[in-house]
């Protein structure tokens, strides 16, 4: 009994002694690369790390299938005691495929929600545009045409015509 408390203990130290070193020395630091150097357990656990780090990175940088999420579960439960394993819960982790984001989903379909956005677009500026300047045109050209008209018939003959 006392030996699995001072493994946990061990255990927790050294999970902060890692967390203490990554965070605020680093694994650059010289006295650290000594300390490697020298200590095949050490050795053995950095490998280790630096494995999962490249096998992330590799994950990471090439396409997969959505089944990947099911099949890194399946392996990881493979490596626990066998009660671990049988569990409902490892049951449900074995079989759970991601659900893609909304975002995700729409992503084959960028360039026409784009298209189509700019297309608006233009549209609603063009309906604006247009019908302001056509209103513009409009009073400006009535304007000139009543200038027109009181030059040449008088004012209160084109009062008359354009009060209708």
């Amino acid at each position: 009994m006392r030996s699995v408390n001072i493994n946990n203990k061990c255990q927790r130290i050294r999970t902060w002694l890692y967390t203490v070193i990554e965070n605020r020395i680093g694994f650059g630091a010289g006295w650290v690369q000594n300390h490697i150097a020298g200590c095949p357990r050490c050795q053995q656990r950095l490998a280790s790390v630096g494995k999962v780090a490249l096998a992330i990175s590799i994950i990471k940088s090439q396409p997969h299938n959505l089944d990947l999420w099911m099949r890194a579960n399946t392996k990881a439960i493979g490596v626990l005691k066998h009660s671990l394993r049988n569990c409902p819960k490892a049951e449900k982790l074995k079989a759970v495929l991601p659900e893609p984001k909304v975002f995700e989903k729409c992503f084959k379909y960028k360039n026409s929600i784009a298209n189509t956005a700019a297309c608006i677009a233009i549209v609603f500026l063009m309906k604006v545009g247009v019908f302001s300047s056509m209103n513009k045109f409009q009073s400006e050209s009535e304007k000139i045409v009543r200038q027109y008209y009181t030059s040449q018939i008088g004012e209160d003959l084109a009062d008359e015509i354009f009060s209708a």
